[in-house]
């Protein structure tokens, strides 16, 4: 399996991003790490290994960047107004930078995005905000409410930075042509937030999964399970 390193400069940030890229050809799947992690949580857990088939088949390539949690929405120590601003340029590098050059490298049109635990968020909120650019969104045991993060405080970047807020209102058609997993469990700590996204589709009559899976709670080894299982549905 190829694996390589990557860093660059990203002038939205104004810091260097790093990146593991896992494979050399096939659909390009973002995949971002957990509450806090760094680029190479995905493989140092186990879930690349779990979906190790598909890139020597060169099915998917898999690309795993830094986040910024730690400088955006966990960052107690800055006012909620910075968080959501910092976090809006990051998701203006995944938009401007990091997604048009997956999408020139691989050939394609459209990635998928996927991610576990607030890894969900950033794979939800992005794809739900830019469906422009995605195909198909891997959630497993995602949050995707923002607000508790920032307490009283609410302005935009909060807003189009919180799936269950923007999605509503919505209208871009290419949601309607998603490929939407929402994974979740019986014991999930996030079962509840999966729900409420789901209601949220439903009621715009977009078609998704839910996926419930019995007797597992929050934590990797479900997640291995799950991601190979949605990889067999992109399209």
């Amino acid at each position: 399996m190829r694996e390589d390193f990557r860093r660059w400069y990203s002038h939205n940030l104004n810091t260097d991003i790093e990146m593991l890229v896992f494979g050399d050809r096939g659909y390009p799947v973002l995949l971002f790490p957990t509450t806090m992690g760094r680029y190479y949580q995905n493989k140092d857990m186990g879930l690349i290994d779990a979906v190790r088939w598909f890139i020597d088949e060169g099915l998917v390539k898999i690309y795993c960047p830094d986040t910024m949690d730690g400088l955006t929405w966990y960052d107690k120590a800055v006012h909620p107004s910075e968080r959501a601003r910092r976090y809006a340029w990051y998701d203006k590098m995944l938009n401007e930078e990091l997604v048009p050059g997956i999408m020139h490298e691989c050939g394609v049109g459209k990635i998928a995005t996927a991610g576990c635990s607030f890894g969900g968020y950033h794979a939800a909120n992005f794809a739900f905000k830019h469906p422009e650019k995605v195909g198909n969104m891997f959630s497993m045991s995602g949050a995707f409410d923002i607000r508790s993060f920032v307490g009283d405080f609410y302005n935009d970047d909060v807003f189009y930075n919180n799936p269950i807020d923007f999605l509503p209102g919505s209208d871009k058609h290419e949601l309607w042509q998603m490929n939407i997993i929402l994974g979740t469990s019986d014991w999930d700590i996030c079962k509840d937030a999966n729900f409420n996204l789901s209601n949220v589709l439903q009621h715009k009559n977009i078609n998704h999964w839910l996926d419930v899976r019995p007797d597992a709670p929050h934590d990797w080894p479900i997640w291995k399970e799950m991601f190979p299982h949605y990889l067999s549905t992109l399209r």
